[in-house]
């Protein structure tokens, strides 16, 4: 590793323990608004004060007296790896394994209209270190990573710039536009952002999951007549995309497919970025040898 490849290192992983930091803060947050929370309802009862707190009695006191109504309730903080969500659009880098197939150049061809504000970039002899940090650098918000198989699509890999978290997908069922049945209802591709539909990831780990798909898109406008819809079918989650119009007045809508089409089946959540994978903490796994009905609903009931 040469002198500059590992100073990156050290800075990231320095950036990343303090980023980690940082967010394991709201969980002590949490755990001393409940302190707290006891003090204030014991004193407003004229209850003793809980035994478990009366070594702490006199610094919780302090707060409780300097609060009001607005700093006694705990913020909802934003997670911190999406904190600048709402400030700028999604920013997004596409590319593949080093030499794709035509089929697999097609369907990332295709995600670049899928995803608004994306640059599509041929890999070469990239390694992937050298692609993080030149999306870093030119504030990328997301790299996304699509791989083969004997030609076909296979796996899709989401990483959110700059620390995370990143999402590992097995991609199945990939139907591109020009291959969808009724080719005659096949519509054109607008650019327009599109609304989104997150149907049934319900649990823990689907609405992790749903948090991170959400933030490719950046916000529609109202009167937009584009859908994309990321539903919960058993352990996979279906991508469909349409347009609709009203051609029959408010009530009446039509919907027209225009692809492409395919299956995400999430394995893995990772806090990092993808180029330090073997340092990263796995947030979460999907076990290979569970009960095959509990599988079926991690996503959602």
């Amino acid at each position: 590793m040469s002198g500059s490849n590992g100073g990156q290192l050290r800075r990231y992983l320095k950036q990343r323990r303090e980023y980690l930091y940082r967010k394991s803060l709201e969980g002590k947050e949490r755990e001393w608004y409940e302190k707290k929370r006891k003090i204030r309802q014991a004193l407003q009862e004229g209850k003793p004060i809980p035994t478990e707190l009366r070594n702490e009695e006199a610094k919780l006191r302090a707060e409780v007296d300097l609060e009001d109504e607005q700093t006694a309730v705990p913020r909802n903080l934003i997670d911190d790896e999406y904190a600048n969500a709402s400030i700028r659009d999604p920013k997004i880098l596409l590319t593949t394994s080093r030499d794709p197939s035509a089929p697999l150049v097609q369907f990332v061809k295709e995600l670049k209209f899928v995803f608004p504000n994306s640059t599509r970039m041929n890999r070469g002899g990239q390694v992937l270190s050298e692609i993080i940090e030149s999306c870093r650098a030119h504030e990328f918000t997301d790299v996304i990573l699509v791989y083969e198989k004997q030609g076909i699509p296979n796996s899709l890999v989401v990483c959110h710039l700059p620390y995370g978290p990143t999402a590992y997908f097995g991609l199945s069922d990939v139907t591109s536009r020009h291959s969808i049945k009724d080719k005659k209802e096949l519509g054109t591709m607008p650019e327009a952002y599109p609304h989104l539909i997150i149907d049934s990831l319900s649990t823990k780990v689907g609405e992790r999951i749903g948090n991170i798909l959400k933030h490719l898109f950046p916000v529609p406008k109202p009167d937009t007549k584009r859908i994309i819809t990321f539903s919960k079918a058993a352990d996979r989650i279906k991508f469909r995309h349409h347009i609709y119009e009203k051609r029959g007045g408010p009530k009446s809508v039509e919907l027209t497919e225009i692809g492409p089409r395919f299956c995400l089946v999430p394995y893995k959540i990772e806090l990092g970025t993808v180029d330090h994978s073997e340092n990263n903490q796995k947030e979460w796994v999907l076990a290979n040898y569970i009960n095959t009905a509990k599988k079926r609903k991690f996503l959602g009931d």
